[in-house]
C-alpha cells in the first residue's frame, strides 16, 4: 500500500523473510479472502471487502473495488480540500500579503522553518513559483488563481486589511505623522 508500483512475490518474500512459494500462497489466500471467499468454497455470510488484491504488471497491489470507486473518489477529492493546519494558514497568509516573497523571508517572518509547509501549499495548488529574487536568486512565491477561487475573491487586493486586527497599533498613524515634522 505504500509503494509506487506493484510488489513482486520475490520482493515481498525478501521483506517478510519467507520463501517465494509461501508468499504466493499467502497472496492467493488474501486475494480470495478479500473477494469474500474463505477456504475452498464461497462463504455466503462473507461479503467482498471494499478493496481487492490484484496481480498485475508482474506484481501485487491493493486497489479499491470498482463498485466503490465513486465513494473512494469523494474521499480523495475531500482530502485535497481538507482544512489547512495552523502553520499552513499562517504561511499562506504571509505569502498572500507579502507576495512575491522568498521562503527564507517567510521563515524569518514566522520564526520557524517553512520548507515542508511551502511544499504542501504548492502541492495543493495554493501557491506557485513566481520567479527568482534578482539579488539572492531565491525562488519567490505567490498565490495562485485557485487560492483566489477558494477565498472567493478576484484579486489579492480584496484581502482584508490586517492593521485593524493587529494589537498595539492604535496610535501608529500619529507615530508616522510625528516623524514627518
Amino acid at each position: 500500500m505504500v509503494i509506487d508500483e506493484p510488489a513482486t512475490a520475490t520482493e515481498l518474500a525478501a521483506g517478510l523473510n519467507l520463501t517465494v512459494d509461501a508468499v504466493e500462497d499467502l497472496l492467493d489466500e488474501l486475494q480470495r479472502e478479500y473477494n469474500g471467499y474463505t477456504g475452498s468454497t464461497p462463504d455466503a455470510d462473507t461479503a467482498p471487502r471494499g478493496f481487492e488484491l490484484r496481480n498485475i504488471a508482474g506484481g501485487w497491489r491493493i486497489y479499491s473495488r470498482a463498485e466503490f470507486a465513486d465513494i473512494v473518489g469523494k474521499f480523495v477529492l475531500e482530502g485535497q480540500t481538507a482544512r489547512l493546519t495552523q502553520a499552513a494558514l499562517e504561511t499562506l497568509a504571509v505569502i498572500a500579503y507579502r507576495q512575491p516573497v522568498s521562503r527564507a523571508r517567510v521563515s524569518a517572518i514566522r520564526g520557524v522553518n517553512v520548507d515542508s509547509v511551502v511544499r504542501t501549499l504548492t502541492q495543493r495548488g495554493l501557491i506557485e513559483d513566481s520567479g527568482h529574487d534578482p539579488e539572492s536568486g531565491a525562488i519567490l512565491y505567490r498565490t495562485t488563481s485557485y487560492f483566489l477561487e477558494r477565498m472567493g475573491i478576484g484579486s489579492v487586493a480584496e484581502l482584508p486589511q490586517l492593521s485593524p486586527h493587529l494589537p498595539g497599533l492604535e496610535g501608529i498613524a500619529e507615530y508616522y505623522d510625528a516623524g514627518r515634522m
